[in-house]
């Protein structure tokens, strides 16, 4: 039987395991990446491990989050970032240079490599052929020290591509319309693979576009061929030699497959409060828009901000519309720059913003109260904007543009003037921000410098035979990792610091939860369905296991976020019979007995404080079974695991 693009990338770095579905395999890691919301506590945690030299082909550090610097905090963290990076032979990505996501796929990608990040949508590597995971901070500093990457082996989705975009209809479109096939939870478990003749149609700003938002559906990765679309956009950036086909076997079989039709495809939306909420553009169009915000790791290459700039040239933004605009890179900003493209955007009345993630994140430019806001970003959770009753919907570049100029939502396929972009036959190189590491012979001379905000990693508890703890919470379905650990301008800056940041966990679903939880010593949490969806920050993890959380139950977890819980030593469990969710109330006691035996059996009974008790299941490996034990993935590492 033949291989699909992720099985031969799979196979060729296959340290051990068994790539059947469902069973545990350890891959070699070949980049990794970092920003700075989650690398502050990622290189922290390398320094714990005392490994002096990266061993990855390649580790960059990026600064596209906490740009703001209100205070000395975010200073702090990018000078300690920018130092400890150059000990330990890690690549540094300035403040200003660009977002992650958008620079890697730029710069350092490449296809056939295997890349993980401290960023859900590190994904996006995939547009250029990457076999590119969003990991904890922690999965990532044991790459870097040369340790292996361990998922459990997926199911492979194929979307065949048919026909060609129509025009005002994008890539962003097409994410969309296979979130509303698919649901935020469809993809859990499975890596989409983007194939059909319709994949030579798209360009790799637009693949990864496509392979950003997979993220969204709960997949594992997305990635596309890599194919002469590719070669052009290497060749391009001066990376020709970068170059590596790659497709799937023509006898390659897939657990499902998708077909879209990119010419019957219209502009979509997806509405509040979920990526999966989706419809027509054309079915809103009476719903009047206060603020439009474009760019993001999603929506910011070149091409992006060439359709918008040639939307708005000659053009005034509506009076009762915000509109504000952010370059994903330097080389992005000064190719618009010096092609007059960013001053018809200016001259629309447009705010262009600094080339970072800003309001994605809710890092500035919030709506007002109660508040429309159109974004192309990739998520619209409640309250992630900043604005707690913020109205937002995930939109293409092109569709915002309409909305921004008419002030209400609008159908970008009712603009008659043609809209026709082509990527350059060059890009402008300039790696002057990407400051390389010091030499090693010269490493033990290098200082790192810390600010009073950085804190040392926090301490977790190995499991014993027997856990009584309180139920400190009991949560819905989709629970995000904004819930239990929101973004922002106000909280970000304290990444670095557990303690402080601990204040405001759960503080969305329940302000008094940090003090109850630190109350209660031990804890545990139950959850619905989907629990730990979106962000890889394993902040949702860590914070929980600073106030005492020992365990979670839930009916379902999104992929990330359990293996950061068992990175941090907390137990994760699902329902045997999701019916008996109904049947805990919070504060109840819970006793949770013959821990040990019930890892290894899969099953383990809990019983409440009244005597009612009921099973949950708990599908861990060996390997995730000795790390609970060892009361997490570090104390694991330093007691010699692997």
């Amino acid at each position: 039987m033949g291989k699909t693009i992720a099985q031969k990338i799979i196979a060729a770095h296959l340290i051990s395991g068994d790539m059947t579905v469902g069973s545990e395999v350890a891959l070699r890691i070949d980049q990794t990446l970092t920003q700075d919301a989650t690398g502050t506590m990622a290189y922290l945690e390398f320094e714990t491990m005392g490994i002096p030299r990266v061993k990855t082909e390649l580790s960059i550090a990026y600064v596209d989050h906490n740009t703001l610097q209100c205070g000395f905090e975010n200073g702090d963290d990018h000078r300690y970032l920018q130092t400890v990076t150059a000990k330990h032979g890690v690549y540094f990505s300035r403040p200003g240079n660009g977002i992650c996501h958008q620079v890697h796929l730029e710069r350092f990608g490449k296809p056939g490599k295997t890349l993980i990040g401290s960023d859900s949508h590190t994904p996006t590597g995939g547009g250029i052929g990457m076999l590119a995971f969003g990991a904890g901070g922690l999965d990532v500093a044991v790459a870097m020290g040369g340790g292996a990457y361990y998922i459990t082996m997926p199911k492979m989705f194929k979307v065949n591509l048919t026909g060609k975009l129509n025009p005002y209809v994008t890539a962003k479109d097409v994410s969309l319309e296979l979130l509303r096939i698919l649901s935020v939870k469809g993809g859990v478990g499975a890596i989409v693979e983007w194939g059909g003749p319709g994949v030579a149609t798209l360009s790799v700003p637009e693949r990864g576009t496509i392979t950003n938002m997979g993220t969204e559906l709960g997949a594992t990765t997305s990635i596309f061929p890599s194919d002469d679309i590719t070669r052009q956009f290497l060749a391009a950036q001066g990376r020709e030699q970068d170059y590596v086909p790659l497709v799937s076997d023509p006898d390659a079989e897939y657990d499902r497959i998708i077909d879209i039709d990119l010419s019957a495809l219209k502009p979509m939306i997806a509405c509040p409060h979920s990526p999966d909420n989706v419809v027509e553009v054309a079915s809103l169009k009476d719903v009047k828009v206060d603020q439009v915000c474009i760019g993001s790791c999603t929506n910011s290459s070149l091409m992006d901000m060439l359709k918008v700039a040639a939307m708005l040239k000659g053009k005034t933004i509506h009076p009762s519309v915000s509109l504000s605009v952010s370059p994903g890179s330097r080389q992005v900003l000064t190719m618009l720059s010096n092609c007059g493209a960013l001053a018809d955007i200016l001259a629309s009345g447009a705010r262009v913003l600094e080339c970072a993630c800003g309001p994605c994140i809710g890092m500035g430019f919030s709506p007002n109260s109660g508040g429309v806001s159109l974004r192309t970003f990739n998520r619209n959770f409640l309250g992630r904007s900043g604005t707690k009753d913020g109205q937002v919907y995930l939109v293409s570049p092109e569709t915002a543009v309409a909305a921004a100029l008419t002030g209400y939502i609008t159908d970008p396929t009712t603009f008659s003037e043609p809209l026709e972009i082509t990527m350059p036959d060059s890009f402008l190189v300039n790696d002057s921000a990407v400051l390389a590491p010091v030499r090693a012979e010269e490493a033990d001379q290098a200082e790192v410098l810390r600010g009073p905000n950085i804190k040392e990693f926090p301490k977790s508890k190995p499991f014993t035979d027997s856990l009584t703890a309180q139920l400190v919470l009991k949560v819905g379905d989709n629970i995000t990792t904004d819930h239990i650990m929101p973004a922002g301008a106000k909280i970000l800056p304290y990444r670095s610091n557990i303690p402080f940041l601990s204040k405001f966990c759960f503080e969305v679903c329940d302000p008094t939860f940090a003090e109850r939880a630190k109350a209660a010593g031990d804890g545990i949490i139950v959850g619905g369905s989907n629990y730990g969806q979106g962000s890889s920050r394993e902040h949702a993890a860590l914070v929980p296991m600073y106030l005492g959380v020992r365990c979670v139950i839930a009916k379902s977890f999104a992929r990330i976020h359990v293996a950061n819980l068992i990175n941090a030593g907390i137990l994760p469990v699902t329902f045997e019979n999701p019916e008996d969710y109904d049947k805990l109330n919070q504060d109840a006691k819970l006793t949770i007995s013959n821990i040990v035996a019930g890892m290894e059996a899969g099953k383990l009974t809990v019983t409440d404080e009244n005597g009612f008790a009921f099973n949950v299941v708990c599908n861990l490996t060996e390997r995730q079974r000795a790390i609970l034990l060892a009361g997490g993935l570090l104390n694991y590492t330093k007691e010699g695991g692997v």
